[in-house]
């Protein structure tokens, strides 16, 4: 998300987005060692057998998110609102950045995409295909160090509408988008993972970061619905592929994953969660401490909901972005970022960081990778989350 104002009076609230705050970063770059570049084809076909194999190895979600355990996400970048990648300060992204991220353990790579820039008018709604080439040469990048990619559908929410008024129109332009992403990747293997919305929600409502009203959770429960649909009708490995499917806002609050509804029961399904919690201490800036025997209750009781819904009911879960903010509390960044990674680990949460690069748009301290000179200057909080997962 892009306002910081739309959460000073919901401090309590558990679920957030992303590219916001006003926290100076405090440099400790530890450098890392150079490792072989690949150079990805940029023909599709020749890309997916160049780098995936295209089998599908008839897991269940849980056993995928067992073996995703902890991510990266390239934020800022391919999800920009703007005509290219660069839009918002972070560089090109390459190869080289990617490697980086895998030598360092990371087993999943979240590749947030923004559409609406690159898709023609109605009513095909046709996506260039020099975005397509991007997007998949940006996949291969993780495909070439075989890591788990998600391919999403991010910063679109202006048109995303969740209105019975909008609706139908909406639909039909998500079904159009998802048939041509998921026919760009239809040969990839189940290493590929679709998540159909990121934080789907009303823009600008008083109930956008409070789990919508009856009618927003409705409608993003049918934007699910059609965007499931069209992927499925591809064909293919999108027959089985595990697709990600988000409560509204991709909230924690009850209501919110209460409200939930899984297209068709799906079982190749994983639900889709933001937990930057606690909100005061890891986004908004007005915390900077961490660790109290009050603070780790509270931070299991949030893990715990989350399990008590979904995953004692059999569902896998994907918390597909956490962080906190740099305000120069180093060790207490640590001590949340360990507790967190475990707690997720402990109850078979997948846990993706999400690093925005502290591109132009913002300087919020979540960056814990210099994609500018290919080093960690947080790389003590790398090497944590890396390893409650081992």
């Amino acid at each position: 998300m892009k306002h910081l104002l739309f959460f000073i009076f919901l401090v309590f609230i558990y679920s957030c987005g992303s590219e916001s705050g006003s926290i100076t970063i405090v440099p400790n770059e530890e450098t890392v060692q150079d490792e072989p570049m690949v150079q990805p084809p940029a023909d599709g076909d020749d890309a997916a057998s160049a780098f995936d194999d295209g089998v599908m190895r008839n897991l269940s979600s849980i056993e995928v998110v067992a073996e995703m355990k902890t991510g990266w996400n390239l934020g800022n970048s391919l999800d920009v609102e703007g005509p290219d990648e660069t839009f918002w300060g972070n560089p090109v992204t390459t190869q080289a950045m990617i490697d980086e991220i895998a030598h360092r353990g990371f087993n999943t790579l979240r590749v947030p995409a923004t559409w609406r820039f690159h898709q023609g008018p109605a009513p095909n709604y046709t996506i260039e295909e020099s975005w397509l080439d991007r997007v998949e040469e940006v996949v291969n990048y993780g495909r070439a160090n075989n890591m788990y990619v998600i391919i999403n559908v991010h910063h679109d929410d202006p048109w995303i509408i969740p209105t019975y008024e909008k609706g139908d129109e909406v639909k039909d332009r998500l079904s159009k988008l998802w048939t041509q992403v998921a026919d760009r990747f239809k040969k990839y293997s189940d290493f590929v993972i679709f998540e159909t919305l990121n934080e789907p929600r009303y823009e600008g409502t008083p109930e956008e970061w409070t789990g919508g009203t009856d009618e927003g959770r409705d409608m993003v429960n049918q934007y699910h619905q059609v965007s499931l649909d069209a992927i499925r009708a591809t064909g293919g490995n999108n027959s089985s592929r595990q697709i990600m499917i988000s409560t509204y806002a991709a909230s924690t609050i009850p209501l919110a994953m209460d409200a939930l509804i899984i297209p068709n029961n799906d079982p190749r399904t994983i639900v889709s969660l933001h937990s930057y919690f606690p909100f005061p201490f890891t986004l908004e800036g007005t915390d900077s401490t961490w660790g109290t025997d009050e603070d780790k209750a509270q931070l299991e009781a949030e893990m715990d909901r989350i399990k008590a819904k979904f995953t004692d009911n059999g569902k896998a879960v994907v918390l597909g972005e956490w962080a906190s903010g740099n305000q120069s509390n180093l060790d207490d960044r640590i001590a949340h970022a360990t507790f967190y990674a475990q707690a997720a680990a402990e109850r078979g949460f997948a846990s993706v960081w999400w690093d925005n690069g502290n591109s132009g748009i913002s300087n919020d301290g979540l960056a814990i990778f210099n994609r500018q000179t290919l080093t960690w200057p947080f790389g003590n909080i790398a090497d944590i989350i890396v390893e409650a997962n081992n």
